[in-house]
């Protein structure tokens, strides 16, 4: 299996894992009587469980290899993936979102590592724009594809696919060869003490923190699109598919043009020009209010082609500044996207007004934050 393929698959198991199943909240909250941001749970836990499980997995794969915590993890997703399936509450569904979250942890941290080990420079930026690229398929096609399960069948059909999918990714980490060359040693606290070395790095640690924060639209959105284009402003299941792969066209085209534009002008151009673009549309969609499909979905378009086009751009930003530990330093800094994204998630669920405008100030803060960082940072080199 071509490693671009493989990186892909790898670093998709997140969406697959929240996309897919987003058509079937508002069928869970009828079928156990729960509230939304009960539901929601079912997606914070996941993101909660998966970033814990992100900071072992790094380390461990700087210790013993790349393909060994590869093939654990995504054993433990389809596993995962199987009890959800099974579940007859929302207590159990949770739980069952804990194992396989635990799997997929294994998948994305690594999918990064293995980008560093694999490609340098400019190459590896292109390399993570292409990623970036298959990975907008993910969200244009996971929620369409879940309505349509849900019209066909049951929820439970969608976890069901998503182990046969996972079944792709475990056969091309099968045929890679191990690329990890030099490891380090210890016990397991030796491990877990990695990141000692990680936080002395400065510069990682600034620019992890603040571009983290870029994602706080983005996870808002998947968490409160069907609660405001189903629930809101009354689509069906398989409209608000339609709708939302629009918005993850926005990420894939964003991704397109950092590929396109790589090697033509500065990374740092780039970054600043998607940064100022995220500010406008949040500036536009606290204005227009979302009193129509439209009116959220065209903003918010702006927003993720701007994630798209950002997310290539500091991803190797910020594994340019770690040598050693490159493992630990993936799976920081994943941890901190999803931790974020978390704890966007469950901000969206809450009543704290209209959630179109909460969106429309997480975009201007997600913006925000990182290009005031990025000017300091250079202005202080």
């Amino acid at each position: 299996m071509p490693n671009l393929i493989l990186l892909s698959l790898l670093a998709a198991f997140p969406p697959l894992s929240t996309d897919m199943y987003l058509p079937a909240i508002p069928t869970l909250q009828m079928t156990w009587g729960i509230s939304l941001a009960q539901a929601n749970l079912s997606l914070v836990i996941f993101f909660v469980a998966f970033s814990v499980c992100l900071l072992i997995h790094g380390p461990l794969s700087d210790r013993f290899g790349r393909r060994p915590v590869l093939m654990a993890g995504i054993i433990t997703f389809i596993v995962g993936s199987g009890l959800c399936a099974m579940a007859d509450s929302i207590t159990i569904l949770i739980l069952a979102r804990v194992v396989q979250a635990a799997g997929a942890a294994g998948a994305s941290a690594l999918a990064l590592a293995l980008t560093k080990d694999l490609y340098d420079g400019v190459q590896r930026q292109k390399m993570l724009g292409y990623i970036g690229v298959i990975m907008a398929f993910c969200p244009m096609l996971a929620p369409t594809l879940g309505g349509l399960l849900l019209k066909v069948g049951s929820w439970r059909m969608i976890f069901v696919l998503q182990g046969v999918l996972a079944l792709a990714a475990l056969y091309g980490t099968i045929r890679l060869k191990e690329p990890l060359e030099e490891f380090t040693s210890g016990g397991l606290l030796s491990v877990a003490g990695r990141y000692l070395t990680v936080l002395k790095n400065r510069n990682y640690i600034i620019y992890a923190m603040a571009f983290a924060v870029v994602v706080l639209p983005h996870f808002a959105f998947i968490g409160g699109s069907p609660a405001i284009y189903i629930t809101g402003l009354g689509l069906s299941e398989q409209t608000y598919g339609i709708y939302f792969g629009l918005n993850a066209l926005g990420f894939m085209l964003g991704s397109l043009t950092c590929t396109r534009l790589s090697g033509v002008y500065k990374p740092v151009h780039m970054l600043i020009g998607a940064l100022i673009t995220m500010l406008l549309a949040g500036s536009v969609l606290m204005y227009l209010g979302g009193e129509t499909p439209l009116s959220v979905m065209i903003p918010m378009f702006f927003i993720t082609y701007a994630v798209g086009v950002s997310r290539p751009i500091s991803n190797n930003l910020i594994l340019d500044q770690v040598e050693t530990d490159i493992g630990a330093a993936s799976a920081l800094m994943t941890f901190l996207i999803f931790m974020v994204g978390a704890f966007s998630m469950e901000i969206i669920a809450l009543d704290l007004g209209k959630k179109i405008y909460v969106l429309g100030v997480l975009a201007f803060i997600g913006a925000l934050i990182p290009l005031v960082s990025l000017l300091g940072v250079r202005k202080k080199a």
